[in-house]
């Protein structure tokens, strides 16, 4: 492969071992048609110690184009150390697996290292779209977000099947079980364990009396010592989860407060609230420059129909979205 690199570093990262290889051209023929190159290879380990080794072997060569495969998150730590040692003076790839294979053969880290070095050297990379580091920092809090609402919702539902399981249908009467009156009388009955027609009457909150009336006739069971322990058990890791939610949301406030105008401007897109908005954001930047075009974007968002088409027949495949919702 012609040479569009003449000094290049490969990394192929795994959980506890980086295996650099180091391509750089030695001399060109007479006619500088041809180029001799020479290689360096060396194993690092993963930690904080041996990441500050790398980095100083990479300057050592003066080098200054760096590539390495996305390997689970075992590339970040690599990528972060590198990006804070460099900056933008040093050119750093990540990407994606399937897009770079090797040839069949007897596969090694130091082979798969060496690959990584020869493509990028001869220009047949192309980097995966990382944001910036304030953007990657908020992306982990929407993510987080994200799970911990999921959390929030599985436990709601352990808590609801274990009160059906006593007898206790507060679904039956209420629109949201963990609303206000649904927790007042969730409270009442983990501390005396029934409910009275007192605690119907002074515990729920805009409720028509026709409705507080059936929910007195109905709910007439009694949690053993054993179901209120249980479930109150179960109650507490829900405040927890809330409050966790609560915290996390004010630091989403805090990490977005620089992009609130670019926030404001997807708010007015009908059905993306300022939640969405942000986690928009997170996922994409403000930097749009990084797409060269509208039609990138959509094809990096998994959003654009496949093209595959052979004999005059097409193949039909799942777009990404779709495989992450099968998955999902």
């Amino acid at each position: 492969m012609k040479a569009i690199l003449h000094n290049c570093c490969g990394l192929d990262v795994h959980k506890d071992s980086i295996v650099g290889c180091i391509l750089k051209t030695s001399h060109f023929s007479e006619d500088g048609n041809k180029e001799e190159f020479e290689s360096e290879i060396r194993v690092f380990g993963t930690f904080p110690k041996d990441l500050i080794e790398l980095i100083n072997w990479v300057d050592s060569h003066n080098c200054r184009h760096v590539a390495m495969e996305s390997s689970g998150v075992y590339w970040c730590p690599v990528y972060d150390a590198l990006e804070e040692a460099f900056g933008e003076t040093v050119e750093i790839l990540v990407v994606n697996a399937r897009h770079m294979k090797n040839v069949p053969g007897k596969k090694t880290d130091v082979k798969d290292a060496q690959w990584i070095a020869e493509l990028l050297r001869a220009g047949l990379l192309r980097g995966s779209f990382i944001p910036s580091k304030e953007i990657r920092e908020l992306r982990d809090l929407t993510r987080y977000r994200k799970n911990v609402v999921e959390d929030i919702t599985r436990q709601k539902n352990r808590i609801e099947k274990e009160l059906q399981k006593a007898g206790f249908k507060l679904s039956t009467f209420l629109s949201d079980v963990f609303g206000v009156s649904g927790r007042n009388l969730i409270n009442v009955l983990l501390k005396k364990g029934k409910l009275s027609s007192h605690d119907v009457e002074t515990e729920t909150k805009r409720i028509s009396q026709e409705k507080k009336d059936a929910i007195k006739r109905a709910l007439t069971s009694k949690l053993s010592e054993h179901q209120r322990n249980f479930i109150k058990m179960l109650s507490k890791h829900l405040d927890d989860l809330l409050a966790n939610l609560k915290e996390v949301e004010q630091l989403i406030t805090e990490m977005s407060s620089p992009y609130q105008e670019d926030v404001e401007r997807l708010d007015t897109i009908p059905g993306i609230a300022k939640t969405s908005a942000t986690a928009i954001i997170a996922e994409i930047g403000t930097d749009m420059s990084k797409f060269p075009t509208a039609e990138h974007f959509c094809s990096w968002a998994g959003v654009s129909p496949g093209n595959n088409e052979s004999a005059g027949k097409k193949k039909v495949h799942a777009s990404l979205t779709e495989t992450h919702t099968l998955k999902d």
